[in-house]
């Protein structure tokens, strides 16, 4: 029907509020529409990414060192950027706060510099009188965590003296100053003496970090019992032991996708069996373990079910080299402990293992458990399931262990 001429047609629709109208010909959409949203979300997914601002130039000296360990991204930088910044930087540029983030840095980055590490102990040493113990237990930390004992000296004595200044004063400082030197093996007599005494123990007990001193005291207590038999001091009382490091520790959790754990456990199963090794299992006083079995006096690997998988804590006496005998089987069986050693439980770019995990294996090698290390590098060189049994295969033939129907 022809409309008369000079009357109106019908109107178009007036775009809703916030329309996106496009030119003739194209539709209008919602600008927060879902459609509208997706093409967007996809044209930015395809832009380039945005290269990163370049990095400002680093100052030299004691303001250069701040700036440089302030930054997130100062790992891309050499070392040898902080170790000509440290030597051009005049003594009174090297202030407390200065040399807490370079201890800090290095122990997070596992950074095992030697130059710097020695720095950082002198200062220490040269500034006794002016720390805190709150801030000692920062600058020691880098030490016990890279497993690094200082040429300094004085670095010990000047320890031992600022633990008996201060150990009244700071509770949790003076334990954690105790925790990097035990990793160290250079645990003072005197303050273990205070750490141990009733009075400390029934302080720190109605603290918020109560749990924590216990473990790292029970840690304390186990080192003084493996390591040091000519101590004749106070110890911690059996009611207030509680295990040490009685699961994975955070570092392995948080980095369990790149871990060989489960393809290592895989080939155990397939070439032992489900019932001849236990993973993770926490021996006393608390450490634990990767993997462990149970191995007759003739070397065949018994059923995890029909032994004490525990060796005796405190350790029994016997003479050196005799394993402590099954309850159940009257057997000298040994207990061996496969450890894994993965990239991370090593100092950065070194052979080094972190003072934590050269603890753990130092303490589970005193308390009689035989250890068979499984390098990262090693585990990475296997291709494939097949390969990675015949290498534990060599392994565990190479500490004398047999298995199947003539092994047990």
């Amino acid at each position: 029907m022809r409309r008369p001429r000079g009357e109106p047609g019908p109107r178009a629709p007036r775009p809703t509020e916030g329309a996106t109208c496009a030119g003739p010909g194209e539709s209008c959409f919602p600008s927060d529409g879902r459609l509208v949203c997706a093409l967007e979300q996809e044209r930015r997914l395809r832009l380039p990414p945005k290269p990163p601002p370049p990095l400002q130039p680093l100052l030299r000296g004691g303001q250069g060192l701040e700036a440089a360990l302030s930054c997130p991204r100062f790992l891309r930088y050499p070392r040898q950027h902080l170790i000509s910044s440290l030597a051009e930087a005049r003594p009174e540029e090297l202030t407390p706060h200065v040399m807490v983030l370079l201890a800090q840095h290095l122990a997070r980055h596992r950074l095992r510099e030697p130059q710097l590490l020695e720095a950082i102990a002198h200062f220490l040493v040269v500034q006794e009188t002016q720390l805190s113990s709150k801030v000692v237990q920062k600058l020691v930390l880098p030490f016990g965590r890279l497993n690094y004992l200082p040429l300094e000296q004085q670095f010990m004595p000047c320890l031992e003296r600022i633990l008996a200044r201060e150990a009244g004063v700071a509770p949790l400082a003076t334990v954690n100053i105790l925790m990097s030197l035990c990793q160290l093996r250079c645990l003072p007599f005197r303050a273990l003496h205070f750490v141990f005494s009733p009075g400390f123990i029934n302080y720190i007990s109605g603290t918020p970090h109560a749990l924590i001193v216990r473990r790292y005291l029970s840690l304390l207590d186990t080192a003084v019992e493996l390591e040091l038999p000519g101590y004749r001091g106070p110890r911690l009382p059996r009611r207030q032991q509680v295990p040490i490091f009685p699961q994975p520790l955070i570092t392995d959790r948080a980095r369990c996708k790149y871990s060989h754990k489960d393809i290592v456990a895989e080939g155990l199963r397939q070439l032992l069996g489900e019932e001849k090794y236990r993973q993770d299992l926490t021996v006393p006083p608390g450490y634990c373990t990767d993997f462990l079995l149970c191995v007759s006096s003739s070397g065949a690997v018994l059923p995890v079910r029909t032994q004490d998988p525990f060796l005796p804590y405190p350790p029994r006496s016997c003479p050196q080299g005799q394993a402590a005998s099954s309850p159940t089987t009257r057997d000298p069986a040994q207990r061996v402990v496969l450890v894994l050693r993965e990239r991370w439980h090593f100092c950065r770019d070194g052979r080094v293992l972190l003072g934590s995990r050269a603890l753990r294996e130092r303490h589970l090698g005193l308390m009689g458990y035989q250890l068979l290390p499984l390098p990262f590098e090693e585990l990475e060189s296997q291709r494939g399931l097949p390969q990675l049994k015949s290498y534990l295969r060599q392994k565990l033939q190479g500490l004398g262990l047999r298995w199947g129907p003539e092994g047990g």
